[in-house]
């Protein structure tokens, strides 16, 4: 019996991915320290990175600059972002449409839009920056790449129970 145990929690081990995080500070810190290293290569960049909460993974761990944060073709929600950006772009604030939510509210500057936890989907997002252009194009259940949006346009859709499973932002 303690062989299937032990078995068992090997399993589940190797099949957990090593970058998932239950802790919501997990998503934020791995934005804030891809958009570091950047920084730290070219100084003068323009740089946006954020992170993902995706269902049955966690927080997926940092993507940048155009990067996809979630997955296409697997049909797992996002439930819940976050999004920094260099000091050349200010600020940046988004607000998402939730699953049995609506509209969330405005969150800014790493601040965690949408739900871990909760099993909610995301269903739209609006992004917009204090200095300059922050354009981002998302996929949609059962559409596929919407298209690109920019500066707090709503990409995603509301009232049609559609979760958005990828996103990518750039400025």
């Amino acid at each position: 019996m303690l062989g299937v145990i032990i078995a068992l929690v090997t399993t589940f081990l190797s099949v957990t991915p090593a970058h998932a995080a239950p802790d919501p500070a997990v998503g934020l810190q791995q934005a804030q320290e891809k958009l570091a290293e950047l920084k730290q290569v070219n100084p003068a960049a323009r740089a946006v990175c954020y992170n993902a909460h995706l269902q049955d993974i966690g927080w997926q761990g940092a993507r940048c600059n155009g990067e996809i944060a979630g997955t296409t073709g697997q049909s797992r929600r996002l439930e819940a972002i976050v999004i920094v950006v260099s000091t050349d772009v200010g600020g940046v604030c988004y607000n998402s449409h939730l699953q049995d939510i609506g509209w969330q509210g405005t969150r800014c500057n790493g601040e965690i839009s949408g739900t871990t936890g909760q099993s909610r989907r995301l269903e739209a997002i609006a992004i917009g920056a204090s200095i300059g252009s922050i354009c981002y194009n998302s996929h949609l259940q059962d559409i596929g790449w919407q298209g690109t949006r920019c500066n707090g346009q709503v990409s995603g859709t509301t009232g049609q129970s559609r979760r958005l499973e990828a996103i990518a932002i750039v400025v």
